[in-house]
């Protein structure tokens, strides 16, 4: 058995992993990141962001869809099949790991594949796909950055045929023309636009009323709206009793006696800690009651050395934040200068159309008793948004009444999610509404959604300008 000594063993390749073990290396450190065989990049770059992402923008291009307010949607959303969605996400894949293994080649990280299981809290053992066991990692410091995975009841009838998870969902072998989505989430909504997009008739089941309600309520409703024109349906206070597979279909019964049928099911009802046959226990380690690891504000769990960072500690569980939370794990284990994690960012939301957001919404302002005035622009104000296709969307400004400070900021359409950075970096400078206003956007931009939601909000005010 091969044995490897290391000062920084990051067990898992995703946006947590993949930073910590560059930012240890760049500090000078001895690095071994283990990951599964095929796997580099984890569950992003394998069967979660990237995969979702690039599956979005292929079914954009290849439908044509951002044509259909020039020409009419009949003719010109066009038929796509598996195999070219397919070739696309996977060109986007490779092209990723190869990017990363690049890094991690040029910071000297040595990537062990296989499955890591602890032996106590300072070895690790490396699994091959037979379990048996072919080296050994002494470390000084780990990072658990294994990600998470579907939530899988044991009653449900995953088949990779008609029942599927999120990560199974990559490998269905045509599109279908009806599909429950069970699950009103960031998963399920997206997959649902996604899907809607294609042709297919879907039908969004939740156990709460509206689709994603961590938004602020004039942009759901917004997105519901828009939703519907693609023809999906958002059917709310429903909870699944029992999943069954039929010869031609799907059939899911409800706790309220009704019943629903599909060719195709999407159960995206949870996610959990990926922490299967890793062993924490003999680390010291254990799961919460919510099934994920416990960290402090640190990032390091009950075994001080062992730091925990990405999805595998629960929310926010974004790509995004992920990476800054495993940068910091790494600099913390290290005794490099840090800083807490920021609770101010960006949340991004890619269904069709994209939502993102930062800061409060209404229904916070309102519970913190906030005098707040809201300043708009729509989509068919903004002249970019009519020479590249004229979709729904909304700049939203939530701002103080007296102050002009900027307290929220939420966008739905065409490009929200990269246009948000503006915003976010005019929050956290503590700007106030009237710089929007008094600067100049290049025209015609979506960027100038900003000045015109500002104007607007501004012009409500007694003090206009």
């Amino acid at each position: 058995m091969e044995k490897l000594y290391t000062d920084y063993l990051v067990i898992g390749s995703g946006p947590a992993g993949q930073k910590a073990a560059i930012q240890a290396a760049k500090l000078g450190k001895s690095v071994v990141v283990v990951e599964k065989e095929g796997y580099l990049g984890g569950g992003s770059l394998n069967s979660g962001t990237i995969p979702s992402k690039s599956l979005r923008e292929a079914i954009l291009d290849l439908t044509d869809f951002y044509k259909k307010s020039f020409y009419g949607q009949q003719d010109t959303i066009k038929k796509v099949s598996i195999n070219d969605l397919n070739y696309r996400l996977h060109k986007v894949i490779d092209e990723q790991k190869k990017a990363l293994l690049k890094q991690f080649e040029k910071n000297h990280i040595h990537v062990v594949y296989g499955s890591a299981c602890f032996k106590d809290s300072h070895h690790v053992e490396v699994l091959d796909p037979s379990s048996q066991a072919f080296c050994e990692v002494r470390f000084e410091c780990c990072l658990l950055a294994t990600g998470s995975k579907p939530r899988n009841p044991i009653n449900v009838p995953f088949d990779n045929e008609k029942v599927f998870d999120s990560t199974r969902l990559l490998s269905i072998d045509h599109v279908p023309q009806t599909m429950i989505v069970l699950g009103g989430g960031i998963i399920g909504a997206e997959y649902a636009s996604f899907f809607a997009a294609l042709g297919t008739e879907v039908t969004v089941v939740d156990r709460r009323e509206h689709l994603l309600p961590l938004l602020d309520v004039e942009i759901g409703m917004h997105l519901q709206k828009a939703l519907s024109t693609l023809g999906l349906r958002m059917v709310g206070n429903k909870q699944p009793e029992k999943i069954e597979r039929k010869p031609s279909c799907v059939e899911v019964t409800f706790t309220d006696g009704s019943k629903m049928e599909a060719e195709m099911l999407l159960y995206a009802l949870g996610r959990e800690a990926n922490v299967d046959n890793l062993h924490i226990g003999k680390a010291g380690i254990y799961l919460s009651k919510n099934g994920y690891i416990p960290v402090n504000a640190l990032f390091q769990t009950v075994s001080s050395h062992i730091y925990a960072a990405g999805d595998v500690i629960g929310s926010p569980a974004l790509a995004s934040t992920s990476m800054e939370q495993g940068r910091l794990a790494a600099r913390h284990a290290f005794g490099a200068q840090t800083h807490h994690f920021p609770t101010f960012y960006p949340i991004g939301i890619y269904t069709i159309p994209e939502i993102s957001s930062c800061g409060y919404t209404e229904d916070q302002l309102k519970e913190l008793g906030f005098r707040y005035e809201i300043g708009r622009a729509y989509y068919y104000e903004i002249a970019r948004n009519q020479i590249v296709g004229n979709d729904p969307g909304m700049f939203k400004i939530l701002f103080h009444a007296e102050t002009l400070e900027i307290l929220g900021i939420h966008i739905i359409g065409r490009t929200a999610t990269e246009v948000i950075h503006i915003g976010q970096v005019a929050m956290s400078f503590n700007a106030k509404i009237d710089y929007f206003i008094d600067q100049i956007f290049n025209y015609p931009t979506y960027a100038e959604g900003y000045r015109i939601a500002a104007l607007n909000g501004y012009n409500k005010l007694k003090h206009k300008k």
